[in-house]
């Protein structure tokens, strides 16, 4: 099975804005480079035959070895999320690099629960409305056209698109994705380990 990471190159000024303040860019940025890296690590950790990142910018130290990149290609989020799709061999599970704390583990059960449960699809909605995972037995590029995304209700009108396709879903454990200062700091104090938790708490001591 294929394993998808959406993510964009850590630069500062870039990457976790909402973060500003009490983040500095530069911190804001470490940050995410931090989410970034335990999530690849975590992926490269799971039982994934294979790990695609697809990537927004150039990777970097983060970047694990064994990892295959490809690029997101051009247009809104969901051309992209397609143009991700059409990378895969097989069943696949995609996430983003917003929940630091899916571990192996996490990612292991999801995929489990694809190919082993009754259901053609998976996707795990996320506590601000949106989803920090979907996964297909085969690739569906189609699924994403017409979903508005960064809103109180994607997660919910994804939902919706996959019935209105008449593709069976799962729903996988709902996760915290890491937007705001606070969710930095909740999810760092869920799952302390790593280097997500590590760069919180040095910003937190630091804006404290």
């Amino acid at each position: 099975m294929d394993l998808l990471v959406l993510a964009k190159e850590p630069v500062v000024g870039r990457v976790k804005t909402r973060l500003c303040p009490p983040c500095s860019p530069l911190e804001a940025a470490s940050i995410a480079e931090a989410a970034l890296a335990d999530t690849l690590e975590a992926a490269v950790a799971s039982g994934a035959d294979r790990v695609v990142v697809a990537l927004e910018g150039r990777p970097g130290a983060w970047c694990p070895m064994g990892v295959e990149i490809v690029d997101q290609g051009d247009g809104d989020l969901a051309d992209r999320l397609a143009a991700t799709w059409r990378s895969t061999r097989g069943p696949a599970l995609q996430i983003g690099m917003d929940t630091p704390q899916a571990d192996a583990t996490i990612l292991d059960t999801a995929m489990a629960q694809l190919v082993c449960g009754a259901a053609d699809a998976v996707l795990g909605c996320a506590l601000d409305g949106g989803w920090w995972a979907i996964g297909f037995l085969e690739s569906r590029p189609d699924v994403f056209a017409g979903v508005p995304t960064s809103r109180a209700d994607t997660g919910g009108r994804q939902l919706a698109r996959l019935a209105e396709l008449g593709i069976a879903t799962g729903l996988l454990p709902t996760l915290r994705d890491v937007d705001t200062w606070s969710d930095a700091t909740a999810v760092a104090d869920a799952s302390p380990l790593g280097r997500f938790g590590a760069a919180v708490r040095r910003v937190g001591s630091s804006v404290a």
